[in-house]
């Protein structure tokens, strides 16, 4: 009986000890996972977004100006008439609208415009452009976009720019400028 039972106690030792073996290969650490991931040259890499978000923000006067935008490149398309029509409303960025953050009151091409967060839309022509602060800042492009909730709408005008491959806002002391393709368009803010 001593030996059966130390025949069992040594089969399953034995047992025990080839399981534990075989998990130990396929047992995964996060670490493991990433250091594996970072080798691993089998799954293709994440291809970086046609339009990653961006932003920008700065001073104004006494305020704090703030643009998030999706940031569209040209890629060798027509932007203005073609790929932005003209006469319609665009989201003057890409993916989710364009949002404008004010922290205080502001005139904007010399008309006020209260403290808050705004989904930011142009209306562009060949001449000139819309600019307009809409009161539902968060919406996907422009596919609800409500003229009914518009805050303010102001006239701007376009100037020719050295070609810029990446749609990009800038922000100083006189306003903020959308620059795209061959075109700045600067809004006067105080």
């Amino acid at each position: 009986m001593k030996t059966t039972l130390k025949l069992k106690a040594v089969l399953f030792l034995l047992l025990a000890g080839s399981i534990f073996s075989c998990n130990q290969g396929t047992t995964k650490t996060a670490t493991d996972s990433a250091k594996t991931a970072a080798t691993d040259t089998t799954k293709p890499a994440k291809k970086p977004l046609a339009s990653p978000r961006d932003s920008v923000s700065g001073s104004i006067g006494a305020s704090t100006v703030a643009i998030n935008y999706g940031s569209p490149s040209v890629r060798n398309r027509v932007i203005w008439g073609k790929l932005v029509p003209y006469n319609a409303v665009w989201r003057a960025g890409a993916n989710e609208a364009t949002t404008f953050t004010t922290s205080k009151d502001i005139m904007v091409e010399g008309k006020k415009l209260p403290a808050g967060k705004y989904g930011f839309f142009v209306k562009p022509t060949s001449t000139n452009w819309t600019i307009i602060f809409n009161s539902v800042p968060n919406q996907w492009g422009a596919f609800k976009y409500d003229s009914t909730k518009d805050v303010l709408r102001v006239q701007v005008t376009p100037k020719a720019n050295a070609m810029t491959e990446r749609l990009v806002y800038t922000i100083d002391a006189n306003g903020f400028n959308l620059t795209w393709e061959k075109l700045t368009v600067p809004v006067a803010v105080k």
